[in-house]
């Protein structure tokens, strides 16, 4: 039996049974195939970005009591039955802040503050320190509806729009979406509106002590003593900021409209990302536009377009991830066509090129976004996560679909390809990694500003972003691009941890990246024998479950176990799997096991089934659920390892 009572998987699979698992699966992505060749799946926050659209309705007075009845539907249901309060992914600990914008979301839509369910929030949320301890954006929430004064927000004048570039506060030193959620927040938090809040809906019984009587708002916990330097600082700026001549506080906000206007990028949206669209949304009421104003009205376009209605709940999303859902379907429907068993060929790469050409219309070669900062010569070539978000092409997106346009072959795609690779290599940090939309996004210093409480006010680089990029600079085989691709290995080695694995940042977490950097040394063809790939191998097989599967929780973000999580989940074991075939093992019995498992998994629509996260926006304080990833990933893993069969090197000829 498994750690979890459940029987343990039957014996390696057949030939005949590995080729049903594959067929099946691949015929269940080929239906949610759009009919323009993309794909798209939801994906899924935690209770925080519904609860923000409820009270964004309520701050508007613009308000949708059917749609708010099913969105309570969906907060009610994500409540802990252990804690009471809201989690930032499933099944995980109580976290304040969430709570207090769900609590307060609910009552906005109606709830009884003495029905049982709100009882229970309301004591779990006393209980952690009431709502004064939740966190800097949860405060700035508050503070628009009048629940918290603005000196419970930390001092973030609007006058810093007006910083150079070299300035060491300049939003220029921000990450993109720091950038894009800050600029309107500054201009709120200069102007100061009050939400209509039309129902008067309030929160004072979430706190322990009356608001008004809170002396010491910035407490920590501190990450290091720079902490405590801030916290001076935003002391020492507090009488300041009111002394600021009017004419410049003036000039500030316009130099925020002016960068955000350039960037309001239609129905999908500033930053394409929800934050920044609410924000930009209440700065336009508090200015004064007019909802029919074309501004106003195209940013509330584009957050009701992160709404996902069902029949009896909804909920809204953080963003949407067309480019990412659709150039990991297309390597998971490609591989399952490839080799002398595969499925359907000629009906796959047919609507494949439908895919290349979807694809190729979306990438950015006529906009230099704010990554041209720092790199002003480069030629955009990049592609967004999201539909459309030209300022902010993804590196990661990038890397991956400029694998898939070169394997799927079609001679139409080889100028896109090369424009990406020239893109990618232009946006190496100097220490050898690529971050996600910015070069040497690394002052870590301001992280440990009172405002950066979430500890994500950067963009690094990180090690599974470079491995996607050594993977495709590797699959193109440029012989001029080894140098920019031993910088990038040279980084991932630095990056190993110790016990061997890879810390994953952007899909949970540790199983995550290694297999992504497993993938690129394979790639870019470091031995198998490497004591690095020996190191993480060995590491993969002592986190397997009992059962063959793997599974790791979001715990591991905030200092839990590594690689390890209460059941197997059909993602983790596809990436497991995978970072073991990558490591040219895979007659390993590890995998066998694996490939049994994920068999055992599949439904009769030939569907797998994951309820937990499986990947992060910012590590301890908002995480995300793909809910693609257990359907493509799983088909990968087994296709690959069919495909490795009748392999003579055993060795993958691709970068993913």
């Amino acid at each position: 039996m498994a750690a979890d009572g459940s029987a343990l998987p039957a014996s390696p699979l057949s030939r005949d049974e590995l080729d049903r698992v594959v067929t099946n699966a691949h015929a269940a992505l080929g239906r949610v195939q759009r009919d323009d060749g993309h794909w798209v799946y939801e994906l899924e926050a935690d209770a925080t970005i519904p609860a923000e659209y409820i009270l964004l309705e309520h701050f508007l007075d613009r308000i949708d009591d059917e749609l708010e009845q099913k969105m309570a539907v969906y907060l009610r249901r994500i409540q802990s039955d252990v804690h009471h309060g809201w989690p930032l992914y499933h099944d995980g600990d109580f976290n304040i802040s969430a709570s207090v914008k769900a609590y307060f979301a609910l009552k906005a839509a109606g709830d009884d503050i003495n029905a049982p369910h709100m009882k229970r929030a309301r004591e779990a949320i006393l209980a952690h320190g009431g709502a004064e301890r939740s966190n800097v954006f949860t405060r700035f929430q508050l503070a628009l509806f009048g629940e918290v004064p603005w000196r419970a927000t930390p001092v973030m004048p609007v006058e810093i729009m007006l910083l150079s570039r070299s300035a060491f506060f300049s939003v220029w030193n921000m990450s993109y979406w720091s950038r894009t959620v800050i600029a309107p927040l500054l201009v709120l938090a200069a102007l100061r509106p009050l939400a209509l809040n039309p129902r008067q809906i309030h929160v004072r019984e979430l706190f322990r002590t009356p608001p008004e009587k809170v002396r010491d708002w910035i407490r920590g916990p501190y990450r290091s003593n720079w902490g405590y330097v801030f916290k001076g600082l935003d002391m020492a700026l507090r009488p300041l900021v009111p002394m600021i001549p009017a004419k410049t506080h003036e000039k500030a906000i316009k130099a925020a409209i002016d960068f955000i206007e350039p960037r309001l990028n239609g129905k999908d949206g500033i930053g394409a990302i929800y934050p920044a669209m609410a924000n930009t949304v209440m700065m336009y009421r508090a200015l004064g536009v007019p909802d029919t104003d074309p501004r106003a009205a195209t940013a509330w376009e584009a957050v009701q377009g992160l709404i996902v209605q069902k029949d009896d709940e909804a909920y809204c999303q953080p963003c949407v991830s067309p480019i990412w859902d659709t150039g990991l379907s297309g390597h998971a429907m490609i591989e399952a066509a490839s080799g002398p068993n595969g499925i359907a060929p000629e009906k796959t790469l047919a609507a494949l090129k439908k895919t290349s050409a979807w694809l190729r219309s979306k990438q950015i070669l006529d906009v230099k976004g704010d990554w041209a900062i720092n790199k002003p010569d480069l030629a955009p070539g990049g592609w967004a996560f999201q539909y459309g978000n030209d300022y902010y092409p993804d590196v990661d997106d990038t890397a991956v679909v400029g694998m898939l346009l070169h394997r799927e072959g079609d001679p139409e795609n080889a100028e896109s390809i090369e424009r990406a690779r020239q893109w990618i290599i232009g946006m190496q940090s100097t220490n050898g990694g690529w971050g996600a939309f910015d070069i040497d996004n690394n002052k870590d210093i301001l992280n440990h500003i009172p405002f950066a409480d979430h500890g994500a006010l950067l963009d690094p680089p990180t090690a599974d972003v470079t491995a996607r990029c050594v993977s495709f600079l590797a699959q193109l085989g440029h012989p001029e691009d080894e140098p920019v691709i031993q910088r990038g290995l040279d980084y991932l080695r630095r990056e190993q941890e110790a016990d061997g694995s890879w810390f994953g940042r952007w899909g949970t977490n540790y199983i995550y990246g290694t297999w992504s950097v497993l993938c690129a040394f394979n790639a870019a063809g470091i031995s198998h024998d490497d004591p690095a790939v020996v190191r993480a191998v060995e590491w993969l097989r002592s986190v397997q479950q009992e059962d063959g599967g793997w599974g790791e929780g979001c715990e591991s973000f905030e200092d839990g176990p590594r690689g390890t999580y209460k059941q197997s989940l059909p993602s983790q074991t596809a990436w497991g799997a995978l970072a073991l075939m990558a490591a040219g093992r895979r007659d390993d019995p590890a995998v066998s096991r694996a490939m049994s498992w994920l068999a055992s998994q599949q439904d009769e629509q030939g569907e797998w089934h994951e309820d937990p996260y499986n990947a992060v926006g910012f590590p301890k304080v908002f995480y995300l659920r793909y809910h693609g990833y257990k359907q493509f990933f799983p088909l990968l893993a087994l296709a690959r390892y069919r495909n490795l069969e009748t392999s003579n090197t055993r060795r993958v000829a691709f970068g993913f």
